[in-house]
């Protein structure tokens, strides 16, 4: 019996995550995420489903970053009505997660009609609320380290993979051969969570290579640049914007926020945690459902986060622009691009007083992006706003494992792997990646095109 992979997302590009795996006649998809960033992979969002969703079998999703599981309530809509399978941590997760990008996608599509300035009568959101409870629904949880039998006919383990809490990496085995996908990679260490295991064998791997074209730089603990934007900015009256996603980010930086007040290497101003989303994900790190996966002082680390003021309501989030006195706000989406951060980017950006401080990856074509490289003026809401503000970055955030990380894993592996399949990647980084797997290893180093098929067994 043959197996096929099918690449329907993360292909040149690092959202979108979709693999299709078919064995006997049947269907299991691998991840199933929205497409983010530049506006020529968003509209694939929309565009028709490749496949009819009915006849999926099995959903597993690796971890609970839009770009992995945003999608689901689109193939729910679409009719898929079989399982999804994750780990605990992500089905407490996952709901969260999915339930803000409906709210976020009916509040988007609203103001495109009241506003005018959607092509489409009426705008209509990708999916609604109803859709993300019936893809809620179809959560099953699955222990790490367990082989569950899927009713497509393989055998799944997922293993932790390090990144966000109930990240993994999924085993497939079927048909006398078997195939590793990565997920997302954690780096060695981790604030929060425990270093990642060795990764089982696989004939097959389909490695993510977000930053498969560089290394992170060494280990900065002290946050010293994070420390020195606060500082500098507090002085000449303005306010820190911190756009983080509410999934690991926020916990990482009020984290670090923390222990620099501890060390008064900032001043003592006020923060504000305006993420009511990140907050709920805060009660999943504080839960049972968080044991094993923390670090042994994983409850003193978050006990050691800072006193902050949370807006809870919308109203209380605009009353914080309206403030002449400096603070620090931590808001969502991580790349600017989404929630409420982008109403606090439309009053701060245009004050050189101010500064946006970025904490991670900023995809090609987000607003974070454009920030990073330097845009003079960014579009929101239609509108045009200046870029007055101070940009940095703090690059001690990131949680994906860099170049040297991935092939790293790729080497702990018990066997070399037949084939390594390059994806979730922009092309340079997936074509440096796919040139270090062909000099350090011997297996065949594959970038998988959209659409692309290729038979493993």
């Amino acid at each position: 019996m043959s197996v096929i992979l099918t690449f329907m997302g993360a292909a040149g590009t690092v959202t979108g995550s979709k693999t299709l795996v078919e064995h006997d006649r049947r269907r299991a998809l691998i991840d199933c995420g929205l497409y983010q960033g530049e506006r020529h992979w968003r509209r694939l969002n929309w565009e028709r489903f490749p496949i009819a969703a009915s006849t999926i079998e099995d959903v597993i999703v690796t971890h609970t970053h839009l770009d992995h599981c945003g999608y689901l309530p689109a193939l729910v809509r679409l009719g898929f009505v079989g399982p999804t399978w994750c780990t605990p941590g992500s089905a407490a997760l996952v709901p969260i997660v999915l339930r803000d990008s409906a709210h976020l996608l009916e509040a988007e599509a609203e103001y495109a009609r009241t506003s005018g300035y959607s092509r489409h009568d009426p705008p209509l959101p990708l999916y609604t609320a109803a859709d993300a409870d019936r893809a809620i629904s179809a959560l099953r949880a699955t222990a790490y380290d367990t082989q569950t039998i899927l009713d497509f006919g393989g055998q799944l383990t997922l293993v932790r993979a390090g990144h966000v809490l109930g990240s993994s990496s999924a085993l497939l085995e079927m048909a006398d051969t078997s195939v590793l996908f990565s997920g997302g990679l954690g780096r060695p260490h981790h604030p929060l969570l425990r270093p990642r295991p060795r990764p089982p064998a696989a004939r097959h791997v389909v490695l993510e290579a977000t930053y498969g074209d560089r290394m992170h730089p060494p280990a900065d603990l002290e946050h010293d640049e994070m420390a020195a934007c606060i500082r500098r900015t507090v002085e000449r009256g303005g306010s820190v914007l911190i756009p983080a996603f509410a999934v690991d980010r926020t916990e990482l930086v009020l984290e670090a926020l923390g222990r620099l007040r501890a060390r008064r290497q900032i001043p003592d101003v006020p923060i504000h945690l305006d993420s009511p989303m990140a907050m709920q994900v805060l009660e999943v790190y504080r839960s049972p459902v968080a044991d094993g996966e923390l670090v042994e002082d994983g409850e003193a680390v978050l006990d050691s986060m800072p006193r902050w003021q949370l807006a809870r309501t919308a109203d209380e989030s605009r009353a914080l622009d309206r403030s002449h006195t400096p603070r620090i706000i931590v808001s969502a989406s991580g790349m600017a691009d989404g929630g409420r951060v982008v109403h606090h980017l439309r009053s701060m950006l245009p004050d050189p007083c101010n500064t946006v401080l970025l904490t991670g990856y900023q995809a090609s074509g987000t607003r974070g992006r454009a920030l990073k490289e330097g845009a003079r003026e960014v579009k929101i809401s239609g509108t045009y706003v200046a870029v007055r503000a101070e940009v940095a970055c703090d690059e001690g955030f990131s949680v994906h494992a860099d170049a040297d990380e991935l092939v790293g894993w790729l080497h702990e592996l018990p066997d070399e792997p037949q084939t390594v399949f390059i994806n979730h990647a922009e092309p340079h980084a997936a074509e440096s990646l796919a040139e270090r797997v062909r000099k350090e290893t011997s297996a065949i180093a594959v970038i998988p095109r959209l659409g692309e098929r290729v038979r493993v067994a």
